[in-house]
């Protein structure tokens, strides 16, 4: 089965049968069940009509997706405003700006090119709520649908000036200096893993007076390598930017909302580190508190502490990183995936912020990318999955390894983190993958290695795969 219904949105591959994939029925019916809880939710505006904005990324069967999704808002009553080929971060900005009521992001993140997916935000650009979420599945359930007769349809305003906006919100920032970053003549090679960021990244770069070497930017949904920015699948990218004797590389997923670095010397800069670094700049300017989840490093709470700030971890989910940001608040947070929140600009994952501020705070160094990475404090992270079939019961899985822990720290408001004194393994069962996730962070690669192989073991044990 690989339709997911998660508090991330609803994610499936194209094809297959109906409620089992992302089949066109199935992004009918979602759509509709969101447009009527637009409809509930703003019931007070009377015969107003409502308001949507809508981007896709580049994905082959976003046009398709697209258009299903627009035209089922147009039935139930609702005006759309098509952004066309955008970015998650683009979306989340303009529904404020626009004064919609809602937003709807038409992409699969860092998924490959089967899937796609709806992401579903609300009339401030944030991702919903797990009630409403969950309202609007209920809805979905029920096909409770109540849709517009002729004279009262909604209409498509097309505006394709979105992402030069975004752009222009970026280089307002207080903290991003782009007449500073220029002086300095950078050349930065660009994986846009064919997709949007291919267009937004090298546009804003050249604005800061970048000199910019195009890899993969080619927004033709034909990703040239798995799209999740892991070091496993950017060996082009690491080997250009030697090449070109750049200054660093960036990479982005197909909607622009996770941020990876390449050094200077060619080798990663690490995902989780993106927000470590760009937190030290930030706090250097404006002290303040920060938040990632669970999952995240801990050189984030070091950094923290160092500028005199407290850190809080959340439950992994954007959703669940703002909730306690806006409770703490941060002056920064984000996720260790490269995912960047700053609420200067808005509360929602934005490579391009992460991409201007982390330029200014190199320009303002007198270092080497690879410089400043090794300035930080040194953790190394292992990223593993178990693929999950209909017979595991994840959650007697994590309840038993709870138990056989349960005298070390324990936290369970996520799946299940241990943190023991110099190392921690995060468990979890994934949001938007069939997976469960095992994550281990240590003071070397071989201990978080090591770390992770016997909890893979361990799970595999329990679960009697």
């Amino acid at each position: 089965m690989t339709l997911i219904k998660s508090i991330s949105g609803i994610r499936g591959t194209i094809g297959g049968a109906v409620g089992d994939n992302l089949t066109p029925v199935d992004a009918v019916k979602f759509a509709s069940a969101y447009g009527s809880f637009l409809k509930i939710r703003h019931a007070s505006k009377g015969n107003e009509r409502l308001k949507v904005v809508i981007g896709r990324d580049a994905r082959i069967s976003g046009p398709m997706i697209h258009n299903l999704v627009m035209n089922t808002l147009v039935g139930l009553g609702i005006d759309v405003i098509d952004l066309g080929l955008s970015t998650t971060p683009t979306v989340e900005i303009a529904v404020p700006l626009e004064k919609a009521d809602g937003g709807i992001i038409l992409t699969a993140s860092h998924n490959p090119k089967q899937w796609n997916a709806l992401k579903l935000l609300n009339e401030k650009g944030e991702f919903l709520s797990g009630k409403e979420g969950e309202l609007i599945l209920e809805i979905a359930e029920n096909e409770a649908f109540d849709f517009s007769d002729v004279d009262s349809l909604g209409e498509v305003i097309e505006n394709n000036a979105y992402m030069d906006i975004h752009i222009d919100e970026v280089l307002e920032l207080p903290l991003v200096d782009a007449d500073l970053v220029k002086t300095k003549k950078y050349k930065v090679v660009v994986d846009g893993v064919n997709s949007s960021g291919g267009i937004i990244i090298p546009n804003l770069l050249e604005q800061m007076g970048v000199e910019v070497v195009k890899l993969y930017c080619e927004p033709n949904g034909h990703f040239p390598h798995n799209p999740e920015p892991l070091k496993e699948h950017l060996g082009d990218i690491c080997k250009l930017v030697v090449e070109e004797k750049a200054d660093f590389g960036i990479v982005v997923d197909p909607d622009v909302d996770r941020l990876a670095f390449i050094s200077n010397d060619g080798e990663m800069f690490g995902e989780e580190y993106t927000l470590v670094a760009v937190a030290d700049y930030v706090l250097s300017k404006t002290p303040g508190n920060t938040v990632s989840n669970m999952s995240s490093s801990r050189a984030l709470r070091d950094i923290t502490e160092k500028h005199g700030g407290t850190y809080q971890a959340s439950a992994v989910g954007e959703v669940n990183v703002v909730e306690l940001m806006k409770k703490t608040n941060a002056i920064i947070g984000g996720e260790g995936n490269g995912g960047i929140i700053y609420p200067s600009s808005h509360y929602g994952r934005d490579s391009m912020v992460g991409v201007a501020l982390f330029l200014t705070y190199l320009a303002n160094q007198d270092k080497t990318v690879a410089e400043i990475r090794a300035s930080y404090p040194q953790y190394y992270m292992s990223k593993n999955k178990i693929e999950l079939t209909p017979q595991i019961d994840v959650d007697n899985v994590l309840a038993t390894l709870t138990e056989k822990y349960k005298s070390e720290n324990i936290t369970t408001i996520d799946g299940v983190k241990i943190d023991f004194p110099k190392e921690w393994v995060h468990l979890r069962k994934s949001n938007t993958e069939p997976i469960i996730r095992i994550y281990t962070e240590a003071p070397t690669q071989s201990e978080a290695d090591v770390l992770a192989e016997r909890f893979v073991k361990e799970l595999k044990e329990i679960a009697g795969i």
